[in-house]
């Protein structure tokens, strides 16, 4: 990058301060006669101080001729004469109109204080130079008389300002005599007697200003809202005799501000139409009309009320050489600056010096088109715009972040929300339609909010990143930039010749560097990037230079749903639409058996993985989880779960970086698969953008276009949950098959289109086939006693309970304790186990109530060994009595039965067998044989109902035709079973 020689202006100028305690915003820029004359406390404005005033103001031609002419009329002695009495200030909103009459009103009341500032000493340099002779600094000590009739009530008095008066005139005398009523009452039945009230107003022996500050507010829709003819008629015949007064008294001025009908777009009844034209009459006889600001005027008065001093000469001219070698050579000079026709690019250096820090191309199209249109609010808008603009920069200047040497129309920030709204806001586009549109156009085919948003703006970006352009470093924007500057020229309709948008010569200007890495080469390849139909601006219309004329480029705020979406996409960052997938896992996930779901959001502080679950609350007592791990974090498979795998063994508490875990056992992990995350994230990006176009005001204006962006929405928001629900097929989970084995994570993985891991009924059935939990109604009292090893009997029921959520052996219950209760319960009930107190003596359980699972005192222990044959013998009362049951079975206890051996121990009466096997079946017709006989063995031992509870899984590869008849037996016995292609 070429080091620039000259200082950039935001170092080389001071914003004022008031500009940037608002972060760029002006409070005051439209400002308040009222206010500045009978404001107090947070209601009176800077500006109600005479030296502020003079601080802010620069002394333009018109205005400094405005204001020494009134002091003349005031201050002028015998020669007050030579200028009129009367001025009137005609312009539309937003021309300096309140700023001139407050610059009377403190030309009059604070005369002295008004002549140490700039604009001060212009207007008694312009008196003098009329009268050639200088004017007393304090003009005579005027009085001045204000009736600010934008804060008036026909009929309705302000008592602090207006004391007992009602009528306009009333008002007047009691301003003129500041409260005296003695001379009020004089006076004040003489509301139409022109000589009455020139006496009134000489009685003061004292110069008099009369500011009358948007009389129609008050003569128009105000006196018809009063509905009190007497006083209308009095207010009206008093104006006709005020101003035919004030040219006849001398050392007198009025300054009446009315907006002159062709610039006034305030609808009136057809009295106040009558009013309107017989007041105009009046004031074109008797007053001159005059103005505040001239559109060459806007330079100065900006540097003046933004900046508080100007740039240094040095500063100035160091910029100019920077730009000039560029304008003055090459392709630059043929094709672009000569090819705008502008007279800012003839006299460049004293235009900069006229218009810094602001590019005179801005300058020119504020001064020259934005200050034409009807609606523009001239110096109002243009204050509020460029101060946004320069605070926003200012910033961007300070942070080292990129800012331009001069302020040109491709700089204005749209992403920030000030700047934006006060183009838009500014008059420049009429309709609230049209407004509405070039927002949402600006946001989504220029630069979001967030300025890493937009389709130009990601060009910039994106070029950044591939590092392929030399010149990126100092024209980081330039995508950007000429947007920019399309979207400035297309907000203003019918320009030259009545051509839209801008031409190919203001678009490659407004990209312009002083580097000559950037070249003119480069400013026609930004160009062909923001026209590219696929990866462009949507909105940008081209016409092709015919016979001689340039190309031009205009933003179309007539898009097509299609234009929309596109757009919307763009906008869409990689954490939203993470986030939008993350929602949609969350509110897919049923938790079905699980006691509780848990939903583990990725770090948006770069934790790792790891320290995500640590800090995610999964080891939680007593309850099954379903954890689902947010996909943008974690994933599984393609080559790239290394980091999913240890987080997950470290929330478990296995390996070397193990988190402290007592409840891990009963967690279920939920995980998405790294590929199908890819196809989630393409459909969220589809999704977020149907629903942002759906939010759009052109969309919702539109009737047809809103119907088919729902339907489109609704799509969208379909596919994308299920290709949710279809990425969350894998799952893991602690498992330990047995005493003797080692713990680990055990995985599952649904191959089946149908199934996801983010049901949990789905999930159960799965670590219901891996022997991690019991199924529904499956957990009996001989499944716990094949579940109980030697050292549970005579623990508490509490760590009984708790070992089926801690204890990875044990399987997870369906129903939770209430499963554990009534099993115990039962195999009380059978004799099969028995609930026992600490001494070991045996508890009696009537009912499943009773067995308390948290109870320490309570114990698990075993049956009872059945008493001997002298213990059980009957005597003589009960000789006839059958022999019992033995617990446990349902055999009658008879010597010689194989429940009751007649002598020694007691013979187990059931034995658990567990195995497993692992045998290649290929040319192999011994092991065939040999496990033909096994199973024939199993079935017979079934078959004779020899088998209390069966738990198995298996896994074989089986002749396809075969498999499938096997299949579908084994769901008639209401068992899942899972069947894939090899």
């Amino acid at each position: 990058m070429k080091q620039s020689g000259a200082t950039p202006w935001w170092k080389a100028l001071r914003i004022r301060p008031e500009i940037l305690d608002a972060s760029g915003s002006i409070a005051d820029v439209q400002m308040s006669l009222y206010h500045a004359v009978y404001g107090s406390g947070d209601q009176r404005p800077q500006y109600a101080d005479a030296s502020y005033y003079g601080e802010i103001t620069h002394p333009t031609g018109a205005l400094t001729d405005l204001l020494a002419r009134i002091a003349i009329r005031l201050g002028g002695g015998s020669d007050y004469t030579k200028v009129p009495a009367l001025l009137r200030l005609d312009q539309g909103m937003g021309g300096g109109k309140s700023h001139a009459c407050i610059g009377a009103y403190h030309l009059a009341a604070a005369p002295l204080n008004l002549a140490k500032t700039d604009v001060g000493k212009a207007v008694l340099r312009q008196a003098e130079s009329i009268l050639s002779r200088p004017l007393p600094k304090n003009l005579d000590n005027p009085h001045v008389v204000v009736l600010p009739c934008d804060n008036m009530t026909p009929g309705a008095t302000v008592v602090e300002n207006d004391g007992p008066t009602k009528s306009l005139y009333e008002r007047f005398l009691w301003r003129l005599f500041t409260g005296d009523y003695s001379r009020y009452s004089a006076y004040r039945e003489h509301f139409s007697n022109v000589s009455k009230i020139s006496e009134a107003i000489g009685s003061l022996n004292r110069p008099v200003l009369i500011i009358v500050d948007e009389i129609m507010n008050y003569f128009g829709n105000g006196l018809d809202g009063v509905n009190d003819e007497a006083l209308t008629a009095q207010d009206q015949a008093f104006m006709r005799a005020l101003l035919d007064a004030v040219t006849k008294t001398p050392h007198t001025a009025m300054l009446a501000v009315m907006i002159s009908s062709d610039k006034d777009s305030i609808s009136l009844s057809p009295e106040g139409q009558r009013r309107r034209l017989d007041l105009e009459r009046l004031l074109e006889r008797n007053g001159k009309p005059v103005g505040a600001h001239e559109n060459d005027d806007f330079a100065a008065i900006l540097r003046r009320r933004i900046f508080t001093q100007p740039p240094a000469k040095e500063v100035v001219d160091a910029t100019v050489r920077e730009f000039k070698e560029a304008m003055d050579n090459g392709p630059w000079k043929n094709k672009v600056y000569e090819g705008l026709h502008a007279p800012w690019t003839v006299n460049f250096a004293e235009e900069v010096s006229r218009t810094y820090p602001f590019h005179p191309q801005l300058m020119h199209m504020a001064e020259n088109e934005w200050a034409n249109r009807t609606g523009f609010q001239k110096v109002r808008s243009t204050i509020k715009v460029f101060a946004a603009t320069v605070y926003a920069l200012q910033q961007r200047g300070k942070a080292n972040s990129w800012a331009p040497l001069l302020i040109g129309p491709g700089d204005l920030p749209l992403s920030n929300t000030q700047v934006r709204e006060s183009i838009i806001g500014s008059g420049l586009i009429s309709d609230t339609k049209t407004q509405n549109n070039y927002r949402s156009l600006a946001q989504n085919d220029i630069v979001g909010v967030r300025d890493s948003s937009g389709t130009a703006r990601l060009l910039d970006v994106n070029r950044g990143t591939d590092g392929g352009a030399l010149w990126h470093h100092s024209n980081p924007r330039a995508a950007e930039r000429a947007a920019t500057a399309i979207f400035l020229t297309s907000i203003v309709s019918g320009r030259s010749q009545g051509r839209r948008g801008a031409t190919d010569a203001e678009v490659k200007a407004a990209t312009a560097v002083p580097d000559p890495a950037y070249m003119f080469a480069d400013a026609d390849a930004v160009l062909k990037d923001l026209t590219d139909p696929d990866t462009g601006l949507v909105s940008i219309e081209v016409t092709p230079g015919q016979k001689g004329q340039q190309t031009r480029y205009f933003l179309s705020t007539e898009q097509t749903l299609l234009m929309l979406q596109r757009a919307m996409r763009d906008t869409i960052t990689d954490a939203e639409r993470d986030t939008v997938i993350a929602e949609f896992a969350e509110q897919l996930t049923d938790t079905g058996p699980f006691d509780r779901k848990l939903f583990v959001r990725a770090s948006v502080d770069r934790l790792s993985a790891r320290d995500v679950l640590a800090s995610a609350g999964i080891d939680d007592a007593r309850v099954s989880r379903l954890v689902v791990l947010d996909p943008a974090q974690f994933t599984l498979r393609n080559g790239a779960d290394r980091v999913t795998r240890e987080a997950v063994q470290a929330a478990v508490g296995l390996g070397a970086d193990k988190l402290p875990a007592r409840w891990a056992s009963s967690a279920v992990f939920a995980v998405a698969n790294t590929q199908q995350r890819h196809a989630a994230r393409r459909l969220a990006t589809a999704y977020l953008a149907a629903e942002r176009v759906l939010g759009v005001q052109e969309t919702q204006d539109d009737a047809d276009m809103k119907a088919k962006a729902i339907a489109e929405r609704n799509d969208a928001k379909r596919n994308l949950e299920t290709t949710i629900k279809r990425a969350f097929q894998h799952i893991l989970f602690l498992a330990q098959p047995d005493d003797d084995a080692t713990r680990g994570v055990d995985e599952v993985t649904f191959d089946d289109k149908t199934e996801t891991a983010l049901h949990g009924a789905i999930v159960w059935k799965a670590i219901v086939e891996k022997g991690k939990a019991f199924d529904q109604g499956t957990f009996s009292a001989k499944a716990l006693l094949h579940n109980l090893r030697e050292n549970d009997y005579g623990r508490p029921l509490d760590e009984l309970r708790d070992a089926f959520w801690n204890t990875p052996r044990l399987p997870l219950l369906h129903g939770g304790q209430s499963d554990l209760r009534q099993a115990l319960f039962d195999a009380v009930q059978t004799g099969l186990l028995r609930v026992v107190d600490s001494e070991g003596e045996e508890v009696a359980v009537t009912g499943v109530s009773e067995i308390n699972l948290s109870s320490q005192r309570l114990r698990l222990g075993k049956r009872m060994a059945p008493k001997t044959d002298d213990e059980t013998q009957p005597g003589p009362a009960d000789s006839n009595a059958e022999p019992g049951p033995v617990p446990g079975t349902d055999r009658p206890g008879v010597p010689g039965s194989p429940g009751k051996p007649e002598n020694g121990p007691l013979a187990p009466q059931e034995k658990q067998i567990a195995f497993s096997v692992t045998q290649s079946m290929l040319n192999n017709t011994g092991n065939a044989e040999d496990l033909s006989q096994l199973f024939r063995q199993l079935y017979d031992i079934i078959d004779r109902g020899d088998v209390s509870f069966l738990q198995a899984s298996f896994q074989m590869v089986v002749n396809a035709q075969s498999a499938d008849g096997l299949a579908e037996r084994i769901r008639e016995l209401g068992s899942p079973v899972h069947v894939r292609d090899l």
